[in-house]
C-alpha cells in the first residue's frame, strides 16, 4: 500500500469489502419486523412492567460491531504482511546486484547489506547465479557466483571513504551482461548524488536495455556531511549538508588531536533547507586546536571534516618602517596589509616604537610569521635572530619601499638591484606592467589574474641562474613580482612592491587577499630541501599517516593510499584517501569531501525500473492477528445478543450449575499453558539440522553473551572465508532445555560467581560429551591469575568451573602435547592464544605407556575427539567482530598477528571436533614435516 509497508497475498481477495454495504442492508432488514396485530383484551397488559424486552431492529452499534468482524475477515483472507521483503520481478535470469558503496552508504550499510543478503537468498532458492558489483571500484571484474560464495563476498564488502563515480563502473557492466546475455539487475542505491549522476543514470538506462532493473531507495535516513569550516575572527564554522528531509536538528562535536571533547554546536534545518551551519564560539586558543569535527550519531567518513594547520588562525605581526602611520592611517601600508590578514589570521600590530623593537617584541612573542612593509636596515644582531627564527620554521614576509630599495641585507630570497625602476613617468618610455598568469607549478597556482592591476614601480632582482626558480609571480616583461626561498624549516618571501597604493593598486584587489592566504597556508608545510636550484624545483610529497575508513574511524593507510602534494587541496580519492599525511606533529588534512562540493539527491525518476525500499524490520504476516480480532467481536457480538434477548438472563436461572462450570471450563483452556514448548522444541530442532552450526551456552550475562556470540559469529564467517565449511548462523543453548546433540562443538563461557547449573543440565552435558561432542570452556580470566606456578587455578572463573566440573564424569586432563591433532588439523600452531596469550589449553590426556617418551606418543588413542577443551584466554573475546568488520576488544598484550592466530585456533579446533584425529595418520608425515621445515 502507498505511504504503509503493507502488502498482500491476495489482493484481489479485497473486492469483498464492497460487499459490506450490502451486508450492512441484510442485517438492518433481517429478522424482519413483526407484524402489528390489534387484540383489544392485550390493553390490560399495558399496566405490567415487563422484566424483558426485545428490540424490532439491530442497534445500528451491533450492526456496525458485525461489519467491522466481516471487514477483518475478508483483510485475513487477503493475507496482510506488514514490512513485506521488497522482492525482485521473479525471473530466472542470473542476479547482478549493484551496490553504492561510497561514504554517503555508510551510515546505513547494515540496511544495506540486510537487503542484498535477502536478494541472495532468494536467488538461492531459486538456483540462480549471483554477481555482485560495487560501483567504487570500477577495475574489479564481474563474474557469476553461487549463492553461498556471493553472501561471502558480500560481508566483505565494506564502504569507502570517498565518492563513487558510478560512470567509470558502467564499462565492467557492459562487459558483462554482453557476456551473460539474460539478467536482472538489482541497484542498492544511497540516493545521494555527488555529481555526474544525471550521465550515469542515462549511460545505466541504454547499457540495460529491455532487462528488468529494480532499484532500491528509499526507507534510510539521509545522509550527513561536513564542507568548509572556516575559523573567522570571532568563531568557527562548518557548513552541514543533507540531501532531503529527515533530521531537521543536531550536533557537531570538536575534538582535539588525542581524540578529547573541546566543544559542541547544534544545527537546525529548514522545512525545506539541504545546507546549514554548525558554529562554535570558542577562544581562538581553544579552535587552534580543533583537529577534527563530526557529526554526533551519524557514523561516515564524509561526516566528518579534518583540520589541520591551515585552518588555525596564526598570529601575524606587521611591522612597517613608512612615516605615514600616524599622520595618514587610512593610507598606510598596515591597513591594507590588516584589511587582507584579517579574514584568517589575527593581526598584531606593534606598540609605538622603533621597528627594531616591534620586530624584537614579536621575536619575544614566539609569532610564526612577521610581515615587514618597506623596513630597510636591520641591525646585526637582530638579523641574527631573524635568521635563527627563520631555521626554525617563521615565515618573513617583506614587501618593497623606498627603504629597502637602499637597503643591503640577505634577509630577501634574492639579490636586488639599488634603487627602484619606475614604470609610466614623464621620463620613461615603459607603461605600467600587468601581472603574468601565475605559473601551474607555483604557491599561486589557480588564482585568477586580474586585468586591470597594474604595477608602476618595482625592486628589481638581479638576474642569476637561480632568478627563476625563486620567482613566484612575474610581470608581463618577466621581471619578478614576488619572490621566495625557503631556508631551513623557514619561508622567506619579498613582494617587490610596496604594501600601499604608491607603487602598484595590487593591495586593493582581492588577488591580494588570496596571495597572501597561500603564503600563510604555507606556515608548517614548507619543503625544506635548502637553497638552489634543486631544491627549489623538487615538488614536496608527504605520506600517509592515519586514514579514514568509511564509516569515519581512524586505522592504519591501505596498501593503496599514494602521498600527496604538501600543498593538497582536493576531495579524497581512491589513491588518496581521507585522513591525516605527513609528520605527526605537522600533519596535512584530507578530507571526504571538498570546501565547494555539495550533494544532492538522486533522481531515478528517468529509469524503466521497479522500485522497492529498504525496510529496517523482518516480515510479519497479520492474518493471525486480524482472525484473532475479528473472533474476539463476534463472541462480543453473541454476548450482546445474548443479552439483548434475555437468553443469557434464562441460561443462568434455570442451568446456573451448568453454566457456572461452562464458564469456569472457559477461563481454565484459556490460562492453561498451550504446547508451545513442544512447537518451539521442532522449530529449534529444524533450525538445528538443516545445516551446521557452532552453538554456546546463554549465561543470562547479558554482556557475557553479547561478545560470545559476536565471537562465534566471527569465527562462523572466518570459516566460510579459509575453509569450505559454510556453517549456519551460531545458536545459543540452555542446556536445560535444548537437545545439545545436533551440534558437534558447544563453546561456554564461564562467569565468576555464577551459580551452579542444575543437576538436569549436567546429566545432559555429560551425555552430550560421552557421545561424540566437545564442549569448550573458557574461564576468560588469564590476566587474572596471581603469579606463582599454580596461579591459573586460583582465579574466580576457575573456581567457578572446577564446581561445574565437580559433577561431571570428566577424564584426566593434561596440557596440548606440542604433537597433538589439535595443532595440525588446518592451520600449524604452537599455541592457542585468544584475547589473551598466557593461559593454557587443557584436552583429554592420551594414552601413555610407561616406556614412551614425549617424541613416540601417539596423536589420540582411537579415533574419538577430546570431549572437554578447557582456556581461560579469552577466544570469543578475540573472534568478536561488529558488523562492520572492526573488532569488538582489544587484545592482550595485542601483538601484531594475535588476533589471526587466534582466528586460526578457533579453526583448528571446529575442524578437530568435525573430522577427528585422521591426520595422526602417518601418510601426512611428509607434507607436514616439509611445512614445518624440518
Amino acid at each position: 500500500m502507498a505511504g504503509l509497508p503493507l502488502a498482500f497475498t491476495q489482493p484481489l481477495l479485497l473486492i469483498g469489502l464492497v460487499s459490506l454495504p450490502v451486508l450492512w442492508w441484510l442485517l438492518r432488514l433481517m429478522p424482519p419486523r413483526p407484524r402489528r396485530i390489534e387484540f383489544p383484551p392485550t390493553r390490560l397488559l399495558f399496566d405490567v412492567a415487563p422484566r424483558e424486552e426485545t428490540p424490532s431492529r439491530s442497534p445500528w452499534w451491533l450492526t456496525a460491531l458485525r461489519l467491522i468482524a466481516a471487514a477483518l475477515v475478508i483483510l485475513a483472507a487477503a493475507g496482510p504482511i506488514w514490512n513485506p521483503e521488497t522482492g525482485l520481478a521473479g525471473s530466472k535470469a542470473p542476479l547482478l546486484i549493484m551496490i553504492d558503496d561510497g561514504w554517503s552508504a555508510a551510515s546505513s550499510w547494515e540496511t544495506r547489506i540486510r537487503a542484498a543478503d535477502e536478494l541472495i537468498a532468494k536467488a538461492d532458492n531459486d538456483r540462480r547465479g549471483v554477481a555482485l558489483a560495487p560501483l567504487s571500484e570500477p577495475t574489479r571484474d564481474i563474474t557469476l557466483m553461487p549463492a553461498g560464495a556471493a553472501r561471502v563476498a558480500l560481508r566483505q564488502l565494506a564502504p569507502k571513504p570517498y565518492s563513487t563515480e558510478r560512470v567509470e563502473t558502467l564499462p565492467a557492466i557492459e562487459r558483462f551482461l554482453k557476456a551473460t546475455g539474460d539478467c536482472e539487475l538489482a541497484w542498492l542505491t544511497d540516493g545521494v548524488d555527488t555529481g555526474r549522476g544525471t550521465e550515469f543514470l542515462e549511460a545505466l538506462g541504454k547499457t540495460v536495455g529491455d532487462r528488468s532493473l529494480t532499484v532500491f531507495e528509499g526507507g534510510t535516513p539521509s545522509p550527513l556531511a561536513l564542507v568548509a569550516a572556516e575559523n573567522a575572527a570571532a568563531r568557527m564554522t562548518v557548513k552541514v549538508l543533507r540531501t532531503g528531509s529527515g533530521i531537521a536538528a543536531g550536533i557537531v562535536r570538536a575534538l582535539d588531536q588525542k581524540g578529547s571533547p573541546i566543544g559542541e554546536a547544534r544545527y537546525t534545518y529548514g522545512p525545506q533547507d539541504r545546507e546549514t551551519e554548525a558554529t562554535f564560539d570558542l577562544p581562538v586558543e581553544l579552535r587552534n586546536d580543533i583537529t577534527r569535527l563530526e557529526i554526533a550519531g551519524e557514523r561516515s567518513a564524509g561526516a566528518v571534516q579534518l583540520l589541520d594547520k591551515r585552518w588555525r588562525r596564526r598570529a601575524i605581526g606587521i611591522v612597517s618602517g613608512s612615516t605615514s602611520e600616524t599622520s595618514q592611517p587610512l593610507l598606510a601600508p598596515t591597513f591594507y596589509l590588516s584589511r587582507a590578514l584579517g579574514p584568517f589570521a589575527d593581526v598584531r600590530l606593534p606598540d609605538k616604537g622603533a621597528p627594531q623593537q616591534a620586530i624584537t617584541q614579536f621575536l619575544d612573542q614566539k609569532l610564526p610569521m612577521i610581515v615587514l612593509a618597506d623596513v630597510g636596515t636591520i641591525a646585526p644582531e637582530l638579523r641574527e635572530r631573524l635568521n635563527a627564527w627563520i631555521d626554525q620554521g617563521g615565515v618573513l614576509v617583506r614587501f618593497a619601499g623606498p627603504r629597502l630599495a637602499q637597503a643591503d641585507d640577505d634577509l630577501v630570497p634574492v639579490k636586488l638591484r639599488r634603487g627602484g625602476r619606475t614604470l609610466g613617468g614623464s621620463l620613461t618610455w615603459e607603461k605600467p606592467q600587468h601581472l603574468a598568469a601565475f605559473t601551474a607549478d607555483g604557491p599561486f597556482a589557480g588564482i585568477s589574474v586580474p586585468k586591470d592591476v597594474t604595477v608602476s614601480r618595482q625592486v628589481l632582482a638581479e638576474p642569476d641562474a637561480v632568478l627563476s626558480t625563486r620567482s613566484w609571480a612575474s610581470l608581463e616583461d618577466g621581471t619578478p613580482l614576488v619572490t621566495g626561498e625557503h631556508r631551513g624549516k623557514g619561508l622567506v618571501s619579498l613582494f617587490h612592491v610596496s604594501a600601499d597604493m604608491r607603487w602598484s593598486d595590487l593591495p586593493m584587489s582581492g588577488t591580494f587577499v588570496e596571495m597572501l592566504r597561500r603564503i600563510v597556508d604555507m606556515s608548517g608545510y614548507t619543503s625544506t630541501p635548502g637553497a638552489g636550484v634543486a631544491g627549489q624545483t623538487r615538488a614536496e610529497t608527504v605520506a600517509p599517516l592515519h586514514t579514514l575508513d568509511g564509516f569515519g574511524a581512524f586505522g592504519p593507510p591501505p596498501a593503496t593510499a599514494k602521498p600527496v602534494s604538501a600543498d593538497y587541496r582536493d576531495r579524497a580519492t581512491p589513491d588518496h584517501p581521507p585522513g591525516f599525511y605527513g609528520p605527526a606533529d605537522g600533519p596535512l588534512a584530507v578530507n571526504t569531501l571538498a570546501s565547494a562540493d555539495r550533494i544532492a539527491p538522486l533522481n531515478t525518476a528517468s529509469l524503466n525500473a521497479r522500485r522497492a525500499s529498504y525496510t529496517n524490520a523482518e516480515p510479519r504476516d497479520l492474518r493471525g492477528i486480524l482472525l484473532s480480532s475479528s473472533l474476539a467481536l463476534f463472541l462480543i457480538d453473541a454476548v450482546i445478543v445474548a443479552l439483548l434477548g434475555g437468553g443469557l438472563a434464562v441460561l443462568l436461572r434455570r442451568r446456573a450449575a451448568p453454566a457456572v462450570l461452562a464458564f469456569g471450563l472457559l477461563i481454565a483452556s484459556q490460562l492453561a499453558p498451550w504446547p508451545a514448548r513442544a512447537q518451539g522444541s521442532d522449530d529449534f530442532a529444524l533450525k538445528a539440522v538443516s545445516q551446521t552450526r557452532l552453538a554456546y551456552v546463554v549465561t543470562g550475562n547479558a554482556d557475557v553473551d553479547s561478545i560470545v556470540k559476536a565471537g562465534m559469529s566471527g569465527l562462523t564467517l572466518f570459516l566460510a572465508q579459509r575453509t569450505a565449511l559454510e556453517a549456519g548462523d551460531p545458536v545459543g543453548v540452555d542446556p536445560a532445555h535444548d537437545e545439545l546433540a545436533f551440534f558437534p562443538l558447544i563453546y561456554w563461557p564461564i562467569v565468576p560467581g555464577a551459580s551452579k547449573p542444575p543437576q538436569d543440565a549436567i546429566n545432559k552435558i555429560d551425555a552430550y560429551m560421552k557421545q561424540g561432542g566437545t564442549v569448550v570452556f573458557d574461564t576468560r580470566d588469564a590476566v587474572e591469575a596471581p603469579p606463582g606456578e599454580n596461579g591459573a587455578s586460583q582465579t574466580p572463573g576457575m573456581q567457578t568451573l572446577r564446581d561445574v566440573l565437580s559433577s561431571l564424569d570428566v577424564p584426566e586432563l593434561e596440557p596440548v602435547p606440542r604433537e597433538h591433532v589439535l595443532t595440525k588439523t588446518f592451520y600449524l600452531l604452537r599455541d592457542f592464544p585468544g584475547r589473551f596469550n598466557l593461559g593454557q589449553t587443557w584436552v583429554e590426556a592420551l594414552p601413555r605407556n610407561q616406556d614412551d617418551d614425549d617424541a613416540s606418543r601417539p596423536a589420540r588413542g582411537g579415533d574419538g575427539v577430546s570431549p572437554i577443551i578447557i582456556t581461560s584466554n579469552d577466544l570469543a573475546g578475540a573472534w568478536a567482530i561488529r558488523p562492520d568488520g572492526q573488532p569488538v576488544l582489544p587484545l592482550t598484550p595485542g601483538e601484531p598477528r594475535q588476533r589471526e592466530f587466534a582466528f586460526r585456533a578457533g579453526v583448528n579446533i571446529v575442524m578437530y571436533t568435525l573430522t577427528g584425529n585422521y591426520k595422526a595418520d602417518q601418510v601426512h608425515a611428509p607434507a607436514l614435516i616439509e611445512r614445518l621445515g624440518q
